[in-house]
């Protein structure tokens, strides 16, 4: 309950935001409050580190490929060029082209060299300062994507002015032209086209890099935000329910956590509205159970007086009033100390059941109310390995539920009033079952059945005896449930027998 009370003292641990509060004996200790993390990067500097990069590898992939295909491109310039110049060259009479003109044919083209071959003859159109030798072979005719992109960054890697011959499919009925050319001048323009194509591509990298973040912030980050907000406050005062999160109308799943994690802060906000409810109440019970005991006790000592009294009606009723009250003072002091020890260990041992049912018919007034039958089905000789006081206990609250259960029924109800109590035993478990013909328990009060201020289906009820009743018959290894499809309400107790240690039962049969 988060309150613990104790005789003539009180022990309580309160849980409030950052702050654990615990007193006993009224000697108050506090804990520090948690050391907080150290600030790090947050979703929106992490989004951002992260798409910074996943733009730049986009640009890479989109950079390799451009430039590959502009040095292709490049390259198929100059056949083409080389063409019309093998035309012009190959339709003139031999020996008819001035070597002027040829240079400035080959100038235009941006060549040394072309070179025509058409069957077995290859033929040198024009040539002006041939090198020595050539540096490399390009044959646009076998080219891959691969080779492109390889001979592309061989190429800008180079240094000083390379030869390259440059060998391509011819126009008309020849093989193949070849064209001897300059590297330095391609290696230039590549360069060229690399800081043009940077400059853009930077742009809309920035660009794209701010919609995509603007778009991801928007999307996800500001709703995390907002989802972490709302916890921290949360748990700054988890009984407010101004900090209770406003779920959007988003259909995905941030949307679903913001439901979720609204209706679990509803949830624990009402929880902790009853434990603090539970809690004060817990501290009224200790002061009437305090100061009830004291006149419990006083009455005993009256009670004590009776016994002297020689009529026989008081002489049969003394002993069953000096009962009453003795267990009325140790259940007082058993509540006094529930936060120590809640309910005590039961005191196991073999005894019979009928006495035990008879004492509870009388303690419920029910011996004596000719209004409410009460019908007894207990085996003969039926034994239960239980504590006497707390098996009294969870048959009175049970017997207690069902009269009050009968009282309950509408007015002009013309069923009878009845109780009934059968017992038997299966094997190694003794079963008893308390039923009624009341009005059954409401299905609102199922989920809740054997939990305290939870359960009850009649105004004014508090669930508690279920409550007791179930938290006992645990304690002795047993379980108690409702029976489905009975008229009224049945329920059905099972406590098994403690397992027999065989060594402990021969030991004892030895010393006998």
């Amino acid at each position: 309950m988060g309150l613990v009370f104790g005789s003539g003292r009180t022990q309580s641990r309160v849980i409030k935001g950052k702050y654990q509060v615990s007193a006993t004996d009224d000697q108050p200790t506090m804990e520090a409050p948690r050391p907080k993390p150290r600030r790090r990067l947050g979703l929106s500097g992490k989004l951002l580190l992260l798409t910074i990069p996943l733009v730049m590898i986009a640009g890479l992939m989109i950079y390799v490929p451009a430039i590959a295909n502009f040095r292709m491109n490049r390259l198929n310039d100059r056949l083409a060029a080389a063409n019309t110049a093998a035309l012009v060259l190959d339709a003139a009479p031999l020996g008819m082209v001035p070597d002027s003109l040829a240079r400035q044919i080959l100038t235009s083209v941006g060549a040394r060299a072309v070179a025509i071959k058409m069957g077995q003859q290859r033929r040198l159109l024009a040539s002006a300062d041939l090198p020595d030798a050539i540096d490399h072979d390009i044959d646009m005719r076998t080219m891959t994507a691969w080779s492109a992109i390889v001979d592309t960054f061989e190429t800008m890697l180079e240094r000083g002015n390379q030869t390259i011959r440059v060998v391509g499919p011819a126009p008309g009925g020849a093989q193949f032209i070849e064209v001897v050319i300059d590297e330095l001048p391609l290696r230039q323009a590549m360069y060229r086209f690399s800081r043009n194509l940077l400059v853009v591509s930077l742009g809309i990298a920035m660009l794209t890099a701010g919609l995509v973040y603007l778009a991801l912030h928007y999307l996800f980050v500001r709703p995390m935000r907002r989802l972490t907000a709302s916890l921290v406050g949360f748990h700054e005062n988890p009984e407010s329910s101004a900090r209770i999160i406003v779920p959007s109308q988003r259909g995905d799943e941030i949307g679903v956590a913001e439901r979720e994690l609204s209706d679990m802060q509803r949830d624990l906000v009402s929880m902790l509205h009853q434990k603090s409810r539970l809690a004060a109440l817990g501290l009224a019970v200790s002061k009437i159970n305090h100061d009830l005991r004291n006149l419990l006790a006083s009455s005993q000592l009256l009670s004590d007086q009776l016994s002297s009294v020689p009529d026989p009606r008081v002489q049969r009723f003394a002993p069953k009033l000096m009962r009453s009250l003795e267990r009325a003072i140790d259940f007082c002091q058993s509540t006094l100390s529930y936060g120590r020890a809640q309910e005590a260990a039961p005191d196991r041992r073999m005894i019979l059941v009928e006495p035990v049912v008879a004492e509870v018919r009388e303690s419920a007034g029910l011996a004596a109310d000719a209004s409410v039958g009460w019908i007894s089905a207990i085996e003969r000789g039926l034994a239960i390995d239980a504590d006497p006081d707390q098996l009294f206990r969870v048959l009175l609250n049970l017997v207690r539920n069902a009269a009050q259960a009968l009282e309950s029924r509408p007015k002009g109800d013309a069923a009878t009033m009845q109780i009934r109590i059968t017992g038997r035993r299966e094997g190694s478990v003794a079963i008893i079952e308390v039923s009624d013909t009341g009005p059954g328990v409401p299905g609102r009060a199922r989920e809740h059945l054997f939990e305290a201020f939870q359960s009850s289906g009649r105004p004014g009820g508090s669930g508690l005896g279920l409550a007791i009743a179930a938290e006992l018959v645990r304690a002795h290894g047993g379980d108690i449930h409702l029976v489905e499809g009975t008229i009224g309400a049945t329920f059905r107790v099972s406590i098994p027998d403690r397992p027999v240690e065989l060594q402990s039962v021969r030991n004892e049969r030895a010393r006998a």
